[in-house]
């Protein structure tokens, strides 16, 4: 990309942030008005967390319990509010860097079939085979007491991390779709991307042993396969 190319850019991401801008401020909002409706609902959806993963839970604080719940309404706020989120996203993309119409309307179910899918697998799969695999340490002379605490805070944490890197093909097709980079550069990087993807799966799952890191790492590998072939069919080859 040449330097006026960067220029260009620059000034482009400039205005997309001075367009969120508003964005931003509505979001603060939206969250704290969703995070106050669900907090009705916390009680049941931590009940819901425990039955899945099959815990029993205590508190070593007065307000511990508070904060618990006051961070899963959070989560599930986020969560929710996900397609509104994504859909001014979309706007804003659009708006500054002339996306078409059918990009935009292609890019916020894709976005959105990638962040819940993203959120159900560790749901479904990572959490349960992760906390299995750390509690398999206790013994007669060892027992686990999990702090309400921080059991949402790692529960929450992974759902929505997983959530958000499971965005990787859109992200790698809305790269080339703005030039910024080409399908070459993904293929041509494709080695450093593998061993990315395998510091990110370390660093994600819950426990560092090899099968969970692969419960992340395959997935999003190929993820990114399926990132350079959209790229290819969608977007300029080069920068």
């Amino acid at each position: 990309m040449t330097a006026a190319g960067e220029a260009t850019l620059l000034q482009r991401v400039w205005l997309l942030l001075v367009h969120l801008r508003r964005f931003l401020l509505e979001g603060a909002v939206a969250t704290g008005l969703a995070t106050a409706a669900v907090y009705f609902y916390s009680p049941e959806l931590l009940r819901f967390l425990q039955g899945h993963l099959d815990q029993r839970l205590a508190f070593f604080g007065v307000l511990e319990p508070v904060v618990a719940l006051l961070k899963l309404s959070l989560v599930t706020a986020l969560a929710l509010l996900a397609p509104w989120f994504l859909w001014r996203l979309a706007g804003a993309l659009r708006a500054v860097f002339g996306l078409s119409r059918r990009f935009a309307f292609f890019f916020l179910p894709a976005a959105l079939v990638l962040f819940y899918g993203g959120a159900a697998f560790c749901f479904f799969v990572t959490l349960p085979f992760g906390v299995d695999f750390l509690l398999g340490y206790q013994s007669p002379h060892l027992r686990p007491v999990i702090s309400v605490g921080k059991f949402v805070n790692f529960v929450g944490l992974f759902l929505l991390a997983f959530g958000i890197v499971f965005e990787l093909p859109l992200v790698m097709t809305l790269l080339c779709r703005l030039r910024i980079c080409g399908v070459e550069t993904f293929r041509r990087y494709r080695r450093f991307a593998v061993l990315a993807i395998a510091v990110l799966a370390a660093v994600l799952t819950p426990t560092p042993d090899v099968f969970n890191m692969a419960l992340m790492g395959v997935p999003l590998y190929l993820l990114y396969e399926v990132g350079v072939l959209v790229a290819r069919l969608t977007g300029p080859r080069s920068a």
